[in-house]
């Protein structure tokens, strides 16, 4: 691990984590909901199985997918930050959580409801571009709060190129680094990466 272990937050702070996630869970929920219903009315260009294209054109369709999810969240989180108005009362909700010992798997969770449904709308859009498998883009929906707990847990695997908790801690910290969500290639693009290892040599 690359945080202390006792870099955890008190039981106060996470109680609140929790009822700010619960009163944006209904919310969250809308947009599986939504895209299920546009699915389902053929106003997108998913398919229902794998064998109608094959699982070449599948792997490569769920890449596309996914290169153009973590594109999207990138640049949704950077202009959450940039754009003063919509940091000030949608993503400074999220941004109380500015410590190490204040982060914890509820922060990743702990949204204003709009900003959690604009950072995960580019899997939504995604399915008007590239063809997407229904059930895969249903998972990935899934997963991608479960990955959101995951990065604000503060235990770090050191595992490139992924967007683990060592580098979303900095974001945390510095607010100019580390907008990636799965991977850390985007942040690498386009010059926000900072690596943790070059904090610690700081410290």
């Amino acid at each position: 691990m690359l945080f202390d272990a006792d870099a955890v937050p008190t039981v106060e702070a996470m109680k609140k984590q929790i009822i700010v996630a619960s009163k944006a869970m209904p919310f969250y929920c809308a947009l599986p909901s939504v895209s299920e219903h546009m699915i389902e009315s053929g106003w997108t260009r998913c398919f229902f199985h794998i064998s109608e294209v094959g699982w070449p054109m599948y792997i490569i369709y769920v890449s596309l997918y996914l290169i153009f999810v973590e594109f999207g969240i990138y640049w949704m989180h950077r202009e959450l930050h940039d754009i003063k108005p919509l940091y000030k009362h949608l993503h400074a909700t999220h941004h109380i959580y500015n410590k190490e010992n204040t982060l914890s798997p509820f922060a990743g969770l702990a949204f204003h409801p709009l900003d959690g449904i604009l950072q995960a709308i580019s899997h939504v859009i995604a399915l008007f571009l590239l063809p997407m498998h229904f059930r895969t883009h249903i998972a990935l929906l899934f997963i991608e709060a479960v990955w959101t707990a995951n990065i604000h847990d503060c235990i770090h695997g050191k595992i490139w190129p992924v967007m683990g908790a060592g580098y979303h801690t900095i974001h945390h910290t510095t607010y100019r680094h580390n907008y990636g969500h799965y991977t850390v290639w985007m942040d690498w693009l386009f010059g926000t990466l900072r690596e943790p290892e070059d904090l610690l040599k700081k410290d």
